[in-house]
């Protein structure tokens, strides 16, 4: 939700959300507050969906839960006919819990549990992403034990460095992730999954990293696998029927950001397929896309209130806020950098410059250096396309409660996940007899 295409200001000069006043949720369900524009959400799926399916019919579009799940997004992503990408227990989880169909699921993780992988294979999740040599012949153990065989893709690393931050690129020669083309490994894998008793192999999986900006990785990708799997074809006589190429497409967190828009994406990505499938005489396998921060980023709005302004003569106006590090750690990950606007002066222009800081014992800095209305302790600071990774990432660091979750919709205001409380902190505490 970037300022510039999502900042709908009502008659009382006041930011809204869904159709929602910032001001009205806040005094409902309290600060810091994260807010989810529904509507956004789902148009957003349907324009993956429409874009995709009417220039390479044969897609599935799986929403990255990484971005942020609760069983209310995973109720939308079902509604929407979205599937699903999961990468730990509490995703998956929180994906059944939710009726999600487990067909429709894709496990994935660099390191899978055992536990993880019998809830994959036992609830029956239409693809399990595996990552390494060892997973492979753990997962055709555990699918033997279980008597019931595991549907797989092989996660492959095509050797392709992206433009965004070095610790959102995944699909590197040097990376966790994966087994790489170069120096054979990925091809020893399909080798073992294709004789292994227990194991189905559907095709390939890459993810070449986050937050990207441009499409040319996404082509590069595209060149790298179908190349890899002709090769394949080839060497084994094997068919891919699956070709998971991730996400990774890039939001408007600024006005300085320009990323592609689905529908570029889609004509670019599709026609650079259906090319090299045609090079390479291969039939055409399901393409299946995994969107995460391009279905939430830009629907969400993170909502606090103004606690102290601070004003250093002649330096800089500090504008400390009642969150920040333990609601949204991006800033100090990943330099991420955030828009904002005072939700209660809406109406107003900006006119000075502040650095917005948390409450936190750190050097906490949600935005170093932004124009804003006149700021008044009391005031509430609403922060843009915090959608995906803020509640995902959301901590109790110095024992914050994390924040209630709130979806907007046509003026209407649903709390998806409560508010903590401070007996929640201490829930799992446990003082051990010598200290009582």
């Amino acid at each position: 939700m970037s300022p510039n295409t999502m900042k709908i200001i009502n008659d009382a000069g006041h930011l809204t959300v869904g159709g929602c006043d910032v001001v009205d949720l806040a005094a409902e369900f309290g600060t810091p507050l994260y807010l989810f524009d529904e509507g956004f959400i789902r148009n957003r799926c349907r324009e993956y969906l429409d874009e995709f399916g009417k220039r390479y019919p044969k897609v599935e579009i799986a929403y990255a839960s990484k971005a942020a799940l609760t069983g209310a997004i995973a109720r939308i992503m079902d509604q929407e006919g979205m599937a699903l990408d999961v990468a730990s227990a509490g995703e998956l989880y929180t994906a059944l819990q939710a009726n999600f169909p487990a067909d429709r699921i894709k496990m994935h993780g660099n390191f899978k549990s055992d536990l993880e992988m019998r809830m994959a294979i036992e609830s029956g999740v239409g693809r399990i992403v595996v990552d390494s040599l060892d997973e492979l012949d753990r997962l055709n153990a555990l699918a033997s034990e279980i008597g019931q065989p595991a549907n797989l893709l092989i996660r492959v690393r095509p050797g392709i460095d992206t433009h965004t931050h070095e610790l959102i690129q995944t699909g590197q020669v040097d990376s966790k992730f994966g087994m790489g083309i170069y120096g054979g490994e990925a091809e020893e894998a399909v080798r073992r999954a294709l004789v292994g008793e227990n194991l189905v192999l559907h095709g390939l999986h890459c993810h070449i990293g986050s937050q990207l900006l441009e499409i040319d990785g996404f082509e590069r990708a595209v060149d790298l696998m179908l190349e890899f799997i002709s090769h394949l074809r080839s060497e084994m006589g094997w068919e891919c029927e699956d070709l998971d190429l991730g996400g990774g497409l890039g939001i408007r967190y600024t006005e300085k950001d320009y990323p592609p828009s689905v529908t570029e994406l889609a004509e670019i990505m599709s026609a650079r397929l259906l090319a090299k499938l045609s090079e390479h005489g291969l039939p055409e396998p399901r393409l299946i896309l995994e969107p995460g921060r391009s279905i939430v980023g830009e629907a969400g709005v993170t909502v606090y209130s103004v606690g102290v302004v601070k004003q250093i003569p002649d330096l800089r106006t500090y504008v400390s806020v009642d969150g920040g590090l333990s609601d949204n750690p991006r800033p100090a990950l990943y330099d991420a950098v955030y828009e904002a606007i005072v939700a209660n002066k809406a109406d107003q222009e900006p006119s000075q410059w502040v650095r917005v800081a948390g409450k936190h014992c750190e050097t906490d800095t949600l935005i170093d250096d932004i124009l804003i209305q006149d700021v008044e302790p009391g005031d509430l600071l609403a922060v843009f396309a915090t959608g995906a990774y803020n509640y995902a990432m959301a901590s109790n660091y110095n024992r914050f409660t994390r924040p209630a979750v709130v979806l907007c919709n046509n003026g209407e205001a649903a709390l998806i996940v409560k508010r903590e409380t401070l007996d929640d902190i201490v829930s799992h505490d446990v003082i051990p007899a010598h200290l009582q």
